[in-house]
């Protein structure tokens, strides 16, 4: 296989990034949620945050020049949701001395999982975290994604519902790690 190149998405790659986050999403969130669940966050909660792009700490990994996932950190407020997603937006600066940088938005194409995707973006992610001054993360998690942040040091803290449409909620487990 080919190595992972991962580059700072930009607003040319929304198109792909949204084919991409619901095909993960219907994938390989299959057996974790119900169809349900998965369809009403394919619509409201997951998707591109315009924030991480115009912020430049959202990044696509690509593999053999074929988009292979995509995630980022967040140096604001917002902890999940897309950029459509009201319920969680919080754009407030956090302060890198005392407040966790935010772990994004990850997804990864079904044709590449636990193929070093999501720690490529992962590592660079907590790289550029603490070139900024961050000294630990804080995330979201989706069931599925656990694995792979207990897998690299990260902490649950808390299981939590976010609500969907329809009535819908999917749970998800707040995660943490420090960086320094």
């Amino acid at each position: 296989m080919s190595s992972i190149f991962l580059r700072i998405a930009t607003p040319d790659d929304v198109p792909a990034l949204r084919e991409l986050i619901e095909h993960s999403v219907r994938e390989l969130q299959a057996g974790w949620y119900t169809p349900e669940q998965i369809e009403a966050a394919v619509h409201s909660v997951f998707g591109v945050d315009q924030q991480l792009i115009d912020d430049g700490t959202y990044y696509v990994a690509e593999i053999g020049g074929q988009v292979a996932g995509c995630g980022g950190w967040s140096k604001r407020g917002t902890l999940y949701g897309a950029s459509h997603y009201d319920h969680s937006r919080n754009d407030v600066m956090l302060d890198p001395a005392r407040e966790p940088a935010r772990i994004r938005a990850f997804f990864t194409h079904p044709k590449y999982a636990r193929k070093g995707v999501g720690r490529a973006l992962l590592e660079r992610c907590e790289e550029e975290a603490r070139k900024a001054g961050f000294h630990s993360m804080e995330m979201a998690s989706t069931l599925p994604g656990v694995p792979l942040y207990v897998a690299h040091g990260y902490e649950a803290l808390e299981t939590f519902d976010v609500p969907l449409p329809g009535g819908q909620s999917i749970q998800v487990r707040r995660m943490a790690k420090r960086i320094t």
